[in-house]
């Protein structure tokens, strides 16, 4: 996530483990429960990793100060990220801060005692923050090809983070022809429950719609854009990108919501693309965390028409400061993680 060098981000790490924390990219590290656990982890106890949390706390508030926005990541299941992230939550959340947890849950096999401290650990995160993806770990074994090494299977969590960052960081910075803006983020997100973010990127024929559908499609998260009571979504083209085309992407993200959603869109021209890329980044809130998984398909086309031209509204980039704060766990799979955007002066 760090050496992916999403634009203006901050990383600050959180660890109860010293040697993990020591390894950490992060700029900033910050060593829970020094004089509790010192600087050997929790042994997977939730309660010793709140107590870490809780006697780190104004160091914790001080990292978050000034923040608009947190994802805090965590494996479920384990004592740092169980026990603490809750903590961290709710000290970003009482400074007024828009924040979102980002969790795994365990493997089946790695048994009901720990799936049931994962349950709990969840259910006390989503009570102190105002949005939560969830990524069960079963779902790697659907996705992942038999021969794939176990670390590049984990690296696709790590890209469900790294989409919701980067997501964010570009809908926020980079000018658009109809502009998304923090406020519109806020306007979905906050106290929403359970969220889908995702970003799908296509070429060629029917580019639009075959990135809205990857973007509302991953196959890792817990559950679909069915029923959404709340959507944000935002296309990147160049200046070949068309009406029509952004017409069909979003009837493919729209038709599955809720039919009184609440919608919000923008269109960003995007000289970073390849030549001819269409890329689309979609929020959706407002369903329980429960949700069916629905598989989404049409089998639209996507006409031919004249590009939309246009060099945007005049405005400019958003020169506001995001920053990541990461917090990590003994549990080598679970990275938890911060975005924070720096407020006005």
């Amino acid at each position: 996530m760090i050496n992916s060098k999403v634009r203006g981000v901050e990383f600050i790490c959180m660890n109860t483990d010293t040697q993990d924390l020591h390894h950490s990219l992060a700029e900033k590290k910050i060593h829970l429960g020094k004089n509790l656990t010192r600087g050997l982890g929790t042994g997977m106890n939730p309660e010793l990793g709140r107590k870490a949390a809780e006697e780190t706390l104004p160091e914790i508030e001080e990292a978050v100060r000034g923040a608009d926005m947190i994802f805090i990541t965590c494996g479920m299941g384990g004592g740092t990220g169980t026990g603490a992230a809750p903590i961290v939550a709710r000290a970003a959340k009482e400074q007024g801060v828009l924040t979102v947890g980002v969790t795994t849950k365990p493997f089946f096999f790695e048994g009901a005692q720990r799936t049931r401290v994962a349950e709990k650990g969840l259910e006390e995160l989503r009570a102190s923050v105002d949005a939560t993806i969830v990524i069960p770990n079963d779902r790697l074994l659907a996705v992942a090809e038999k021969g794939m090494p176990f670390s590049e299977a984990f690296a696709m969590c790590d890209d469900v983070l790294r989409q919701a960052v980067e997501g964010i960081s570009d809908l926020i910075t980079t000018p658009g022809i109809i502009n998304v803006d923090f406020a519109d983020i806020r306007t979905v997100m906050e106290n929403a429950g359970s969220a889908l973010m995702g970003i799908g990127s296509a070429v060629g024929e029917k580019r639009a719609e075959r990135a809205a559908f990857q973007a509302i499609n991953s196959p890792l998260l817990e559950v679909s854009v069915d029923g959404a009571h709340g959507v944000l979504f935002a296309v990147a083209g160049g200046d070949d990108l068309t009406l029509h085309e952004v017409n069909e992407a979003a009837k493919i993200i729209t038709e599955s919501v809720d039919k009184d959603a609440k919608i919000i869109f923008g269109t960003i021209r995007d000289d970073r693309l390849k030549k001819n890329e269409v890329k689309i980044t979609v929020v959706a809130t407002g369903f329980p965390a429960d949700a069916p998984r629905k598989t989404l398909f049409q089998n639209t086309v996507a006409p031919t028409n004249p590009p939309v031209n246009g060099n945007g509204d005049g405005t400019k980039p958003s020169e506001k400061k995001i920053e990541i704060i990461e917090e990590g766990t003994e549990d080598w799979n679970a990275v938890p993680a911060f975005l924070r955007r720096g407020k006005k002066n």
